[in-house]
């Protein structure tokens, strides 16, 4: 996961637990909540807004709310709108110049491992993240 990835999330984590108070949130709340330049949160917002999952306000007062509920929005749709697919490997991706590609094992286990990966960012919510003493800080691994 690339940078901007892992920015998209925490942003959108941040404003998760803010909207949970019902409060707009703007880009500079966001950047200073999670020290992350306002400028490169703009661009993973249009991309969030643009896929439908955050809509924004503009003007004094403004800021952004979630489109459809928290528990409707699961990891893997963010990361996705953010432009961050989620691959293990390239190899699944090269699939159209490899010779060896109809009787690679190698490259099946590949392909089973992404699936799975992405399965799992399917079944995490963002209200689960909220709710779930588990994706809590003291269940975080270093």
């Amino acid at each position: 996961m690339t940078t901007k990835g892992r920015y998209a999330l925490r942003a959108i984590i941040a404003l998760a637990k803010l909207y949970e108070k019902n409060k707009m949130v703007s880009i500079n709340t966001l950047s200073e909540e999670e020290d992350i330049s306002s400028l490169f949160l703009e661009q993973i917002f249009f991309k969030l807004r643009k896929a439908g999952i955050v809509k924004s306000i503009r003007g004094p007062g403004g800021g952004f709310l979630f489109n459809r509920p928290l528990d409707s929005i699961n990891v893997k749709e963010v990361l996705d709108a953010a432009g961050e697919e989620m691959t293990v490997l390239p190899c699944d991706r090269q699939s159209t110049n490899c010779d060896r590609i109809s009787e690679c094992i190698a490259h099946r286990v590949i392909i089973s491992v992404t699936d799975k990966v992405n399965e799992y960012l399917e079944s995490i919510t963002l209200k689960m993240l909220l709710e779930n003493r588990e994706w809590r800080s003291e269940g975080v691994r270093e």
